[in-house]
């Protein structure tokens, strides 16, 4: 058996045909990957019901004089709850540091830290996250599904969503033109 390869701080590119909706041309940054389980956030796919102003009035936060933009739909699991993946220069109560590439925190404190404008410099805001147990995520790599891939912190803040899933294949040096939906055999 192999040893697994953890890949917190690192991305997740679905492949053409993996065969689940949810995870079309989907881009995950993956937060936390150990013996016992994974979990990631979208980063490219956004929820067309709900707006940042809005999600902050539900919540009960004044957003001040924060732009209004787009919440992303970080995963099938928990829809409901809140995630913000930001830049590591803010630390609040329960942030995760992601392997000193970004920082992960699911609390109010850091939502209404950002509309005061004490927040981190860079960050998106997802409902719902991407989550494997046990052995999962590891297995599912060795099957035609997922690919992993470096990547850069770019893709999070300074790339166009809908731009992020094929750039990603690119950084790696693939043309996704030139994959195939389905998996060969030898």
């Amino acid at each position: 058996m192999t040893e697994p390869q953890f890949l917190s701080g690192q991305f997740l590119l679905s492949m053409p045909g993996m065969g689940d909706d949810r995870f079309a041309r989907a881009l995950i940054a993956v937060c936390s990957h150990d013996e016992e389980s994974a979990l990631g956030i979208v980063v490219n796919h956004l929820r067309g019901d709900v707006t940042l102003h809005g999600l902050f009035e539900q919540l009960g936060v004044d957003p001040g004089d924060m732009e209004d933009g787009p919440v992303y739909a970080g995963g099938p699991v928990e829809p409901a709850r809140g995630f913000v993946l930001h830049s590591t220069d803010y630390e609040g109560q329960g942030t995760l540091n992601v392997a000193g590439r970004w920082a992960l925190t699911a609390t109010l404190d850091i939502l209404r830290a950002i509309a005061a404008g004490t927040g981190p410099k860079k960050w998106l805001v997802a409902l719902g996250y991407t989550g494997w147990g046990e052995g999962q995520l590891d297995g599912e790599l060795t099957q035609h599904g997922w690919m992993r891939a470096e990547g850069t912190e770019a893709f999070l803040w300074d790339t166009p969503v809908e731009d992020r899933w094929r750039l990603a294949f690119e950084s790696e040096g693939i043309d996704v033109g030139l994959l195939s939906p389905s998996a060969g055999t030898a």
